[in-house]
């Protein structure tokens, strides 16, 4: 079980907030009524917070970038309860950060072939830039996927004996059955209860303190991530009896690959469903009429992402400039819908691979160098002297 939360939270470790200072207005001259100064100060505020940079928030997804140097009050982006929760399980913290930099290569591998590729930012507390700022369906698989990943690996380090506060699955004791007959429970099974309570605890902490509609899909979104993971719990068994025959069965249930995982919320993605937050900002309303309404399992999204063809950094889209591309392919990673009509520029490269290998007693493999010439394709820049400008 977590242990409870502190008495109460100090000062020093909540999150700083930019500070407008605005100095006192002068006294109003006699011909000035108290209306027209509140009117003028008023728009004085505005203006301030008009000129002001929008704030991007860091996020736990930096402990990834850690490896093992995590240090709770060096992290950038925890609210008071993560970090309560770092410092009191820095264990599980080292297995949260190999959460993070597994997720972070599923997603990259998911969107390996698309316009917005998954690109993390390098020495960059917020990870993935301004793209995670819109609401989009970009935003709500991440968010998911992250979430899977604690899970997923929390789980893991508990059945492989890493952390000292959970172990095996205590649960699957005992007699059961499934199509094939009865088994019992042995080995150990993957503890998946230990490893969604504290994902749920830690991961949500952030969401459930800014309690905003953003906050809602987030962590809509992120307890999709977790049913992922437990949805491809599989059963493994070992058989008993004379040569094999199975008279009796052990069993104990065991975590998929990862991949898995990622293909099914990829899906997910493909189907999610544009909402907007009800009045009450409790739940989730269909965006338009005669849209469907979102289920449990649904990723949601409230705005429409952006096209990511050209450098915005605004939008926080890198573009599609100099990426790779398939002169063949009809599919997102064609060069047509890759370059976004731009077209693209051809590159003859010459590949040096090991061919031929042949293994050689005792105990060596040599292998010959293949040379290999093919084209490389990549999309062209837009024309633009907008564009120059930004690179």
């Amino acid at each position: 079980m977590l242990g409870p939360r502190g008495a109460e939270e100090a000062a020093q470790l909540a999150p700083r907030r930019a500070r407008i200072l605005v100095p006192a207005p002068r006294p109003a001259a006699p011909d000035v009524s108290p209306a027209s100064a509140r009117l003028g100060l008023a728009c004085l505020l505005l203006l301030l917070l008009l000129t002001l940079p929008a704030r991007v928030d860091t996020s736990w997804w930096y402990i990834g970038a850690l490896g093992a140097r995590v240090i709770c009050d060096n992290i950038p982006g925890l609210v008071s309860r993560q970090r309560q929760l770092c410092q009191r399980y820095p264990d599980i913290m080292r297995s949260v950060g190999e959460g993070a930099r597994e997720w972070i290569r599923e997603c990259q591998h998911q969107f390996r072939h698309h316009r917005w590729n998954c690109t993390t930012l390098d020495r960059d507390h917020t990870v993935f830039g301004r793209v995670m700022l819109r609401s989009s369906r970009e935003a709500a698989f991440v968010y998911a996927i992250s979430s899977a990943g604690v899970v997923h690996a929390i789980t893991r380090a508990c059945s492989q004996g890493e952390l000292s506060v959970c172990s095996c699955d205590p649960y699957t004791r005992g007699r059961h059955h499934d199509h094939r007959g009865d088994f019992d429970w042995g080995g150990c099974s993957d503890n998946i209860h230990y490893g969604v309570r504290f994902a749920k605890a830690f991961v949500d902490a952030k969401e459930k303190r800014l309690k905003d509609a953003r906050a809602l899909m987030n962590l809509h979104n992120n307890r999709c991530g977790r049913t992922a993971v437990r949805r491809f719990l599989k059963l493994e068994c070992k058989c008993h009896g004379v040569s094999g025959s199975c008279t009796l069965r052990t069993c104990w249930r065991a975590l998929s690959d990862f991949r898995r995982t990622g293909d099914y919320l990829r899906r997910r993605y493909d189907g999610a469903v544009q909402v907007t937050a009800t009045q009450d900002g409790a739940n989730f309303t269909a965006a338009r009429q005669g849209y469907r309404h979102a289920t449990r399992t649904d990723l949601v999204y409230f705005d429409n992402s952006p096209d990511y063809c050209v450098l915005d950094k605004a939008a926080g889209s890198l573009g599609t400039a100099g990426r790779v591309c398939s002169k063949t392919s009809k599919g997102t990673d064609g060069c047509e819908i890759m370059c976004c009509g731009r077209g693209y520029d051809t590159t003859r490269v010459t590949r040096v691979t090991q061919c031929e290998c042949k293994f050689h007693w005792c105990c060596a493999v040599r292998c010959k160098e293949c040379r290999n010439t093919v084209d490389v394709h990549t999309c062209k820049a837009p024309k633009t002297a907008e564009w120059l400008d930004q690179t």
